[in-house]
């Protein structure tokens, strides 16, 4: 009896935990229930991908989409957007909106908000606060969130936990893995008069590596001492790096495409206000301190951090413009183009997209190319070249750091839970976005 599925992936070449190679996919009710030679079966749709390379879907665990209040930059429609047109099938976003997400009502507003209206899977971040510390078991187990996030160094918003009774209050009434901005708000504000007016280049003298390491420093101890689990985010620093492998039994480590391809002072220079971003850009050593965070393992996901301001905001001279930029549309690109170019192979790329963001946040149907898993697939093209523009951006602020970068491979496909929802850089299926699933959290 011929075999039937919903959607069939027919002949790409597959990369999962089982290597690579040629071969089809079936999919039923979302779900991937088949893996092999599925010549001989019938499809209600089937994708050709011969010649394609069909990743697990790349999920970015780190966005800023802004909605609710401060929609003129961003918000979740077309942050969703961005996020499929370059490959992500799912994306956590972070508290730090107008108002912030510290509460159930909030939360569950954001949820509402993106109810037919995302293009991708996603869930949401509940930013910890001194005032909320004691709800956070609660709070951190609702549906749709994906855990709980502390500022240690202000950024964006208002959100800021700078001290150590803070952050220990926070740890204590957390049970899954906490998310942290790690910089020390007291070296930063010792170090604002650093800033020279106009020189985005003084940006990584007032927030110093020292400055990271020495907030990271503290939260390990901190950690270590409740036995809590947290989750460094944006690591810059060749030191930090070097110190977290020391302590992986607590800490797991998220790195960004930026902080891997752009280097100061150059990008500074180049790009000024849309180079600022908290942690910066730093020197050609820590960018080479962040890579081997990679090779050797330490690192354990990849997320974009995508902040966008407008392009007026951004114009402001320094230190008046604001930290943040876009980058979930071009996470794949950029770093597939890393992966031709030979610093990254395409096995480590899928552990840091998909595995890892299964490991460390513990989805429940996520993160694997595999039976029984939501059949999420990022297609991509190993042969592409494409020049990244400003004009491709779907992000509201209307611009990337990488214009004018030539990627080298290019997504052509987002297929989330069996449906096509980018195809050849259009969006192709509306809507079709919803909460992401936690083993923490399931029903009981």
């Amino acid at each position: 009896m011929t075999q039937t599925f919903d959607l069939i992936v027919r002949g790409g070449e597959v990369v999962n935990h089982a290597g690579r190679g040629i071969t089809d996919i079936g999919v039923r009710n979302g779900k991937i229930v088949a893996i092999g030679d599925l010549s001989q079966a019938s499809a209600g749709e089937v994708f050709d991908a011969a010649g394609l390379t069909v990743l697990p879907g790349v999920i970015d665990s780190q966005v800023h989409f802004r909605e609710p209040g401060l929609e003129w930059k961003e918000d979740l429609e077309s942050g969703s957007r961005g996020a499929a047109l370059g490959g992500v099938v799912a994306v956590f976003e972070m508290p730090n909106t107008e108002p912030t997400t510290t509460d159930p009502d909030a939360l569950a507003d954001k949820l509402s908000r993106a109810k037919n209206r995302m293009h991708t899977d996603h869930a949401f971040y509940v930013g910890g606060t001194h005032e909320n510390a004691p709800f956070l078991g609660e709070l951190e187990r609702l549906p749709g969130c994906c855990g709980v996030k502390v500022f240690m160094g202000a950024s964006t918003g208002s959100l800021l936990v700078q001290d150590d009774e803070g952050v220990e209050n926070v740890l204590r009434h957390v049970n899954r893995r906490a998310a942290f901005h790690s910089e020390d708000e007291y070296r930063l504000a010792d170090r604002r008069s650093l800033a020279r007016p106009g020189d985005w280049t003084s940006h990584p003298e007032v927030r110093d590596a020292q400055a990271a390491l020495q907030s990271t420093h503290r939260l390990v101890r901190i950690a270590k001492g409740l036995g809590k689990r947290i989750h460094v985010l944006h690591v810059t620093t060749k030191e930090e790096i070097d110190f977290l492998a020391q302590n992986k039994d607590v800490a797991s480590v998220e790195v960004t495409p930026q902080h891997l391809t752009l280097v100061a002072p150059e990008a500074y220079e180049r790009l000024k206000g849309f180079a600022q971003m908290n942690p910066p850009i730093r020197t050609a050593d820590h960018v080479a301190g962040v890579w081997r965070g990679i090779e050797a393992g330490i690192a354990d996901v990849l997320g974009s951090d995508h902040a966008p301001h407008t392009r007026e905001e951004k114009a402001r001279p320094y230190p008046a413009s604001p930290s943040g930029m876009p980058g979930v549309q071009t996470l794949v690109p950029v770093m597939l183009t890393h992966v031709v170019d030979g610093k990254l192979s395409l096995e480590r790329f899928v552990d840091l997209t998909s595995h890892g963001v299964n490991r460390v946040f513990g989805l429940a149907d996520k993160g694997r190319l595999a039976e029984g898993f939501d059949a999420d697939f990022t297609i991509v093209d190993m042969k592409a070249r494409k020049v990244i523009t400003h004009a491709q951006m779907a992000n509201r602020a209307g611009w990337t750091p990488f214009d004018g970068f030539e990627a080298k491979a290019w997504p052509v496909a987002t297929i989330v839970r069996g449906v096509v929802v980018m195809r050849d850089d259009e969006i192709v299926a509306e809507g079709r976005g919803e909460p992401v699933r936690f083993l923490e959290t399931l029903a009981r």
